[in-house]
């Protein structure tokens, strides 16, 4: 049986000490949480009907749900809780885990809260906020009906879309060996996305996750990701589409040093839809605003493509190097589930 059960999941934890490992976590949660939220509000919507609905800027100021007055996360966030959920478990396969735990997302996405199913071992299948359809992804809910789970040698489809990539953070929170993580992170992805293009970012994504949380004070999130992308392709070395990701993640390095605007460099690289662009955005925006979060989320919303899941990305990058007692209060006091997200992020400090 997963043990996942917590005494203080809604009650709000006192801020971590600056700049401390764990202070990093709740960023990279945070974050990542605050990235969605803002990017939900415009995800379907085209830049240009961005900037004309919301000012020159874009959309710079979350747009508050009128029933519950706070700013709600999409499926992005839902699948990144569900994905540290199943890390506290301390039995059986990390992956089955991770399958199992994505079963119980799949749930609360067809059923109501009264009709939950109970004594699930799960924090998360007793939060009513949980059970609300935000988009969810199409690959992540076919693949997860079908009964199959997914493997990197045994793809259940050939999707790259970027429902992989976006869930997976929490595994870099998680201490053990990069490259160890890098695979898990890989596999947790593949369990939904076939494609290499759809695994290999989620591996990528920890890697740098995982360096931001432990680099020292001083270095660069630019020097972060560059040793992070070299690691990374020694590591997986010779799989398909390497090369691919590769080109496009400097393409990004590139376009992040230029002086040209967020706007017309982001487009260079994609819309987000698909699991390496998303990556790609993501760091970019990271690199070009590595010292300001506020900068970093807002570049990574107000474009034409999947602005929560590219917004996502960037916050728990960039959250993962600043941390959480960087990111402005604004973002924090009206985001839904902060208690959550905070109690979580201090179980994965200690896993």
């Amino acid at each position: 049986k997963t043990d996942m059960t917590t005494n203080n999941a809604n009650v709000r934890q006192p801020a971590a000490d600056k700049n401390t490992r764990a202070d990093r976590i709740e960023g990279c949660l945070i974050g990542g949480a605050v990235g969605d939220a803002l990017g939900y509000a415009v995800e379907f919507i085209d830049y240009d009907a961005i900037i004309r609905k919301y000012g020159k800027d874009g959309i710079t100021e979350y747009k508050l749900d009128p029933s519950s007055g706070k700013a709600i996360v999409s499926d992005d966030t839902q699948m990144t809780l569900f994905t540290a959920e199943a890390l506290f478990s301390k039995q059986g396969d990390e992956v089955e885990n991770i399958y199992r735990s994505y079963l119980n997302w799949l749930t609360t996405q067809r059923t109501t809260y009264e009709d939950r199913p109970k004594d699930t071992g799960s924090t998360l299948m007793n939060r009513r906020e949980l059970y609300a359809n935000r988009a969810p992804g199409n690959t992540c809910l076919s693949a997860l009906s079908s009964g199959i789970m997914g493997t990197v040698t045994d793809p259940i489809n050939s999707s790259k879309g970027c429902g992989g990539v976006m869930r997976v953070a929490p595994i870099a929170c998680r201490r053990g060996l990069a490259e160890e993580l890098d695979k898990l992170a890989a596999k947790a992805a593949a369990v939904t996305h076939g494609h290499p293009l759809g695994f290999l970012p989620a591996a990528l994504l920890v890697h740098i996750v995982k360096a931001a949380l432990n680099h020292p004070d001083g270095v660069s999130l630019r020097k972060v990701i560059r040793g992070s992308l070299t690691y990374f392709i020694r590591i997986f070395d010779g799989a398909p589409y390497i090369e691919d990701l590769s080109t496009l993640i400097q393409k990004a390095f590139v376009l992040a040093a230029n002086d040209e605007s967020d706007a017309d460099n982001i487009p260079l690289l994609g819309e987000g839809w698909v699991a390496d662009e998303n990556l790609a955005i993501a760091v970019y925006c990271a690199m070009r605003h590595s010292n300001d979060f506020s900068a970093c989320v807002t570049a990574a919303v107000n474009h034409s493509g999947d602005s929560d899941s590219t917004g996502s990305v960037a916050g728990q990058i960039v959250g993962a190097y600043l941390g959480a007692a960087a990111i402005p209060d604004k973002w924090k006091t009206d985001l839904e589930m902060i208690d959550l997200i905070t109690a979580f992020a201090r179980r994965l400090e200690k896993i």
